[in-house]
């Protein structure tokens, strides 16, 4: 188990004073991040969040100043997890990410990339079977999914991040990029996700996260403890690891373990 000094070296914790200054350092890094990668002809691959903090940091980036600065053709969508619910349901990822910022810029239809719908046809499985196989589409023989440039998380109360729920089979596949999940203990009860390897491959991993009711994750993820009870101890990206926190997140975590900006 990683101690907390070894926790601080590795993911660095930036704290701001409300949930809204927490969007607004998200949204102000994704930009210029994506501006500059686009700007040298690259192409970029990004997973988005849905819940109250991802939302609010995707409408930032939709009405920030210099989002058209970014080529959006060149950047690729996709979803951690999404709510298996139809696709005109507000619960769905999707849908949240399209209306703050995806209705909002010019990017390809082809460059989005939506986990099915309950009305697409498909079932539970055969859907997050669909999404592993548009990953392959962009991987490798070795690695069949891209590798993310910066996946965005979001972190509930109970510590979990995408679909993947503390002490749940989901969160110890290693040999599947997606997991259908059912009895989900925060309904919707149906969802699709991606998998720890999946999501720990990504270069640059981001949690958002803010309120007091996230102090005691905040907590338990800086104190390393164990992926399979506190999920977002697990995650950790392959060149950084930040987590975006307010002050009212950061309540319970010694001084000493926190970066300001």
């Amino acid at each position: 188990m990683a101690t907390p000094i070894d926790w601080v070296t590795e993911r660095r914790v930036v704290v701001k004073d409300d949930p809204a200054a927490v969007a607004e350092v998200v949204a102000n890094r994704l930009v210029s991040r994506l501006g500059n990668w686009t700007r040298k002809g690259r192409t970029v691959h990004v997973s988005l969040t849905g819940g109250t903090t991802g939302g609010a940091s995707l409408r930032a980036v939709g009405e920030h100043p210099e989002r058209d600065d970014v080529d959006w053709s060149l950047v690729h969508v996709w979803w951690s997890d999404e709510r298996f619910v139809p696709r005109s349901d507000p619960e769905r990822n999707a849908l949240l990410a399209r209306t703050a910022l995806l209705d909002r810029i010019e990017i390809p239809a082809e460059n989005v990339h939506e986990m099915a719908a309950t009305d697409d046809g498909l079932d539970l499985d055969a859907a997050a079977e669909a999404y592993a196989r548009e990953l392959a589409r962009f991987g490798t023989a070795e690695q069949p999914w891209p590798t993310f440039d910066i996946c965005l998380l979001g972190v509930g109360p109970d510590a979990h991040i995408a679909s993947l729920f503390p002490d749940r089979p989901e969160i110890t596949l290693t040999d599947v990029a997606t997991a259908a999940v059912r009895d989900s203990p925060k309904p919707p009860p149906e969802r699709i996700t991606l998998t720890r390897p999946v999501i720990n491959s990504s270069t640059r991993l981001w949690m958002a996260l803010s309120g007091a009711d996230k102090a005691s994750a905040l907590g338990l993820v800086l104190a390393g403890a164990s992926y399979a009870s506190v999920p977002a101890a697990g995650a950790k990206g392959r060149k950084r690891t930040v987590l975006f926190v307010d002050t009212a997140a950061a309540a319970q975590v010694p001084p000493e373990l926190i970066e300001r900006d």
